[in-house]
């Protein structure tokens, strides 16, 4: 069962800095160097000082800073939010999707209660433990999915929107985020009945989620630090997207056999289609399928499995539903068959790069910045929750779920 509380906010006084847009930043782990300098420009307040800041003592004395005055402040009376994300999609069209923003218990993960679908990293766990113990706060989100069947928790959530909203912020991508409040007890206690015996898919945050529950069991007892702050969204929300990440590969040049091998197994196992439109790398919905092109030729291809029992055979003892994803198919033939990586070497990215966006991932190969590239379709949500259901996790970028939640809208104080 989902245990939802509402928060006791701590939260950024729109008095004190200006317009919420120039404090909200993305989450920490799609900012590099230079969008942090950019985002920090646009006022010493935004949060990338606490989130990514120069060092974690950095970031508790910022935030006590801020708190004495008056640039952050603490609630007495816990609340709910709602944030409704206007967006357009890639195919232009305009889009909505809407979720509550709230505490949840920090669980193990398991049949009816939490399940991540992604497998997770060691670097950022460390790295977001480090700040978590400094700050004593949730500073990002969670963003989670739950089944809303009979629409009880879309109804409640309706109800709270049809309020005036708190603040509203438009984020670097042009997505407008409404917010609005409630300590309203009925409306509460709806969405924590609409939610009881949901079970929780983790859709981004899985590394923030393990945290809280290392940080939970670290401090012991009851408290504050066992909830974590998450947005919760429903599966059947229209608004919810899917994008695909593509997959780079570096270490190949002077590597005659690495890119040998690559090429007998796509060969051996893929049906290979020239391609004369680099824009078409994405391949269309079917069995599983992939585009690739390398460095030296530039030439792209769309790769498709020659026959589902292939998979089957090189996922032998996986469930189902996770021998249809492509990603599963890609690691296990190419990365981990014909280039022999490791889950070492795959969790700590060596030869493999990402790259969410695939304007950059094709221009990362023509340029020679990357090998060779993977370009990937976006996985499905339904196809998400079916491997999640199996108890198995994706391998890790198999999904970029679009909008992102902010940083900053609201945090969760662990004390």
């Amino acid at each position: 069962m989902a245990d939802l509380q509402p928060l006791r906010t701590l939260r950024y006084e729109p008095s004190a800095v200006g317009s919420l847009a120039d404090v909200i930043a993305p989450p920490y782990d799609v900012i590099d160097a230079e969008l942090r300098a950019e985002l920090a420009a646009r006022s010493p307040y935004n949060v990338v000082a606490i989130d990514l800041p120069p060092s974690y003592e950095a970031a508790a004395a910022t935030m006590a800073d801020w708190e004495q005055r008056g640039v952050l402040v603490r609630e007495p009376d816990p609340a709910v939010w709602v944030l409704r994300q206007d967006y357009t999609d890639p195919a232009g069209a305009d889009r909505t999707r809407t979720g509550v923003l709230a505490r949840v218990r920090v669980d193990e993960y398991g049949p009816g209660r939490i399940r991540p679908h992604e497998r997770t990293h060691p670097g950022p766990k460390e790295d977001r433990l480090k700040l978590t113990r400094a700050t004593k706060a949730n500073l990002s989100p969670i963003f989670s999915l739950f089944g809303d069947d009979e629409g009880a928790a879309t109804r409640a959530m309706t109800q709270i929107a049809a309020a005036e909203p708190f603040a509203s912020a438009d984020d670097l991508d042009g997505t407008v985020n409404t917010l609005w409040r409630s300590d309203d007890e009925n409306l509460i206690a709806e969405l924590q009945m609409a939610l009881a015996d949901a079970e929780l898919l983790i859709a981004d945050g899985h590394h923030r989620y393990e945290t809280a529950r290392v940080y939970a069991e670290e401090v012991g007892g009851e408290g504050e630090h066992r909830y974590v702050l998450m947005l919760l969204c429903a599966l059947s929300d229209p608004g919810l997207l899917v994008f695909p990440t593509h997959r780079l590969l570096s270490g190949l040049k002077d590597d005659s056999a690495k890119q040998l091998a690559i090429r007998e197994v796509l060969m051996r196992d893929f049906e290979v289609e020239q391609l004369s439109d680099v824009a078409a790398l994405e391949p269309p919905d079917g069995a599983v399928a992939f585009g690739y092109m390398d460095s030296f030729h530039k030439q792209p291809y769309r790769v498709t499995l020659k026959d589902q029992s292939i998979a089957d055979r090189a996922l032998e003892g996986m469930p189902a539903p996770y021998r249809r994803l492509d990603t599963a198919v890609l690691e296990a033939l190419v990365l981990r068959g014909a280039l022999g990586m490791s889950e070492d070497d795959i969790s700590h990215l060596r030869g493999l790069d990402y790259s969410k966006n695939l304007a950059d991932a094709i221009d990362a190969v023509q340029t020679g910045r990357a090998d060779a590239g993977f370009f990937m379709r976006a996985t499905p949500v339904e196809q998400v929750r079916d491997v999640a259901e199996t108890g198995e996790s994706m391998p890790p970028k198999s999904t970029y779920f679009y909008p992102k939640v902010p940083t900053g809208l609201v945090f969760n104080p662990l004390t």
